[in-house]
């Protein structure tokens, strides 16, 4: 995949509508996510693809690496070509442009005026007023045109970060009534030279009210250092809600398993209760039995469409550990005497 092109990456062709490539990112982004795919590279796969989409998704980074492509000195120009395109520094000895690629079109001769090409020569191929320095540092962003678009040694490139991907576990009362959660971030912060070291720094996330299982928090800026003076990528937190093993979720409706009582079913009494949706009162229908729900609108998860609260009825039979709870149900049992029980 290293060698491929960024539309070898998408899976699309070169004169790809913009709607096209952003069906086949969305559906490359569901196969390769680190949270659903099996794959054992799929955090590095996801990186190229991001890499990939970041680029050929605006109009001007596209015109750029199309540029590059058809340049007879791009060399591989994929994802390890280039570094204003994600790849390496265009500097001598990194992988990417080399002057040995020079040589190799122009002769020996180049650039001491025996017979070969001179600078200017360079510059005609890749664009007038961009000399930036040769000894393998980003010449000056203000320049017009040039080695700039080409990144690395040639010229900065502003880009932005790739953006990063975490899950966030958070309680149901959280999701209910909206709170605050405070997680620890190791922050890439590029330095003044360049380069790019990573701080601890501890974030303080609002939890939406009423955000639903899955549902991605987006942090600006947190995700991985951009390029240049490009600003930082984003971070998104998937959010997993943590819950009571008689609670289940299915979108925003929540369902709970409620224990009671064989007499509370059959006479139908109020029963008081704790559920997510705070302390309520319920009355349990007459001969209810063991397994139907009864449903409370509204009580739900409390998303833009709230949905509803399914208390579902579990009968527990008391112990029999006494003479006299024996008796009770000797009681019982020749009371219904002529109940029938389809079995």
């Amino acid at each position: 995949m290293a060698e491929k092109n960024y539309y070898d990456i998408l899976g699309v062709k070169k004169d790809a509508s913009d709607a096209d490539i952003k069906k086949k990112y969305r559906k490359l982004v569901r196969q390769f996510h680190p949270d659903v795919s099996d794959d054992p590279d799929a955090d590095n796969k996801i990186a190229e693809i991001n890499n990939a989409y970041e680029t050929i998704r605006d109009k001007d980074k596209r015109a750029e690496y199309d540029a590059m492509l058809n340049n007879p000195f791009a060399g591989q120009a994929g994802t390890g070509g280039f570094g204003g395109f994600g790849g390496q520094s265009a500097g001598a000895g990194q992988g990417g442009f080399r002057w040995e690629d020079i040589k190799d079109q122009f002769g020996d001769g180049a650039a001491y005026g025996d017979g070969g090409f001179r600078f200017d020569d360079i510059f005609s191929a890749f664009g007038r007023g961009a000399r930036g320095s040769t000894n393998g540092q980003a010449g000056s962003r203000s320049q017009s045109a040039g080695f700039d678009q080409f990144g690395g040694g040639f010229g900065a490139q502003d880009s932005k970060g790739q953006d990063q991907h975490a899950e966030i576990n958070v309680d149901l009362a959280s999701v209910y009534n909206g709170n605050d959660y405070s997680i620890k971030l190791n922050v890439p912060v590029r330095q003044p030279n360049g380069s790019v070291d990573y701080e601890n720094k501890t974030l303080k996330i609002k939890i939406p009210k009423g955000i639903t299982d899955g549902k991605q928090i987006r942090l600006t800026g947190q995700g991985a250092a951009g390029g240049g003076s490009g600003k930082n990528g984003d971070l998104f937190l998937k959010v997993k809600i943590q819950h009571a093993d008689n609670i289940r979720i299915e979108g925003a409706d929540v369902y709970q398993t409620v224990n009671i009582a064989p007499w509370e079913a059959a006479l139908g009494e109020k029963i008081n209760l704790s559920t997510p949706a705070g302390m309520l009162g319920v009355t349990v229908p007459k001969n209810s039995k063991s397994g139907s729900n009864l449903r409370l609108k509204g009580k739900g998860i409390p998303a833009k469409q709230a949905g509803d609260l399914y208390l579902t009825l579990n009968i527990v039979n008391p112990d029999i550990s006494s003479e006299t709870a024996t008796q009770a149900y000797e009681q019982l049992k020749q009371a219904f005497a002529e109940t029938s029980i389809e079995r």
